[in-house]
């Protein structure tokens, strides 16, 4: 069971969209940095890595605090801000001997959405 929308799974399996993911930093304060990322709409979870993955600090920051947030948003001309905020847990999990990358994988906890439907009227962001 997922817990994003039919519109919410339509958007995030569009076109690659660059995402702002937020970690809890070991100060307290939270540590935000865009990210590429992967959609699985089967189980709904959110996987983000990259390029010497667990040597970074929200990797690390993910391993001391699990409590996540990431934006996946977009503006369309004129103006149409298009988003999906997913807020839960992070886990940390290592490259594997057999060649997986490190990752943060995401399930979600809360989901808020805006700005993917078609009718431009559809009313004020939910923030």
């Amino acid at each position: 069971m997922t817990a994003f929308t039919a519109a919410e799974r339509v958007y995030l399996n569009a076109a690659p969209h660059l995402g702002r993911l937020a970690t809890v930093g070991t100060d307290g304060f939270p540590h935000v940095t865009p990210v590429g990322w992967a959609f699985d709409p089967e189980s709904g979870l959110i996987e983000i890595s990259g390029r010497a993955f667990a040597t970074t600090r929200k990797y690390r920051n993910v391993l001391a605090d699990p409590h996540v947030a990431i934006v996946i948003d977009e503006v369309l001309p004129p103006w149409h801000p298009r988003c999906v905020l997913v807020q839960g847990l992070g886990e940390a999990i290592a490259a594997d001997p057999a060649g997986g990358e490190a990752r943060i994988r995401i399930t979600p906890t809360t989901v808020l959405s805006w700005g993917l439907d078609t009718d431009e009227t559809a009313g004020p962001s939910p923030t």
